[in-house]
């Protein structure tokens, strides 16, 4: 029975079933699967894995993602990994990556009030972003013919390893850095490091910026 269980078995179990998730496994679902187990047995279940992982320093580690949970390798392995798949990333630029920012951060937002920003037609990179699964239509807004609403959808959390939209960067990073959040994360902690202290994300995102520009 799963109420006579220890704590270590809940783990173990939990672990087996992010692990053989296809996408981030809700609180909710595994709920649903462990259906005599408290939901805090579970949530301590989740903190338990967390810090086994970085304790005995594993290549990877348990992240919450896109409203549920799911492994994650560690950034400095990235380039092994790509090796390995030999996959292109296809990044977002240009005319994609300013509707896409726009829609990120005025998101519910129609197409006549994003074309009203960019000041040029936006069909075609709707279709594209769309197609990319980073958006998807929200619903229509009231009022004369009710436009469509675009938003950003689960997957585009997912690609970009975000928990959920409050994760967002500032709007200056998000643009600049072309949606590579890890990649600026990655020099965040690097420079933070360096320096031994707590900054602010601007002050010292703002600090690498400059470092790199000298190198």
């Amino acid at each position: 029975m799963i109420s006579d269980m220890t704590k270590e078995s809940v783990s173990r179990i939990v672990e087996s079933l992010i692990f053989s998730s296809e996408k981030p496994l809700s609180l909710v679902r595994i709920k649903e699967v462990l259906e005599d187990v408290e939901h805090s047995i579970i949530t301590d279940a989740i903190e338990v894995l967390k810090q086994s992982y970085e304790h005995e320093k594993r290549s990877y580690a348990l992240e919450e993602v896109a409203g549920g949970y799911q492994f994650s390798t560690k950034p400095e392995y990235a380039s092994f990994i790509s090796k390995l798949y030999k996959k292109h990333q296809d990044k977002i630029r240009g005319s994609g990556l300013e509707t896409l920012a726009i829609i990120v951060y005025k998101q519910p937002i129609t197409k006549a009030e994003i074309e009203a920003i960019r000041g040029v037609n936006t069909d075609s990179v709707l279709k594209t972003l769309t197609e990319k699964e980073l958006i998807k239509i929200k619903g229509r807004k009231e009022g004369p013919g009710r436009p469509l609403l675009y938003g950003t959808t689960d997957f585009f959390l997912r690609r970009f390893g975000l928990k959920d939209l409050k994760s967002l960067p500032p709007l200056r990073e998000f643009c600049e850095q072309d949606l590579d959040y890890q990649k600026l994360q990655e020099r965040i902690e690097k420079h933070t490091a360096k320096r031994g202290d707590s900054k602010k994300i601007d002050e010292v995102a703002n600090e690498a910026e400059k470092t790199e520009k000298q190198d």
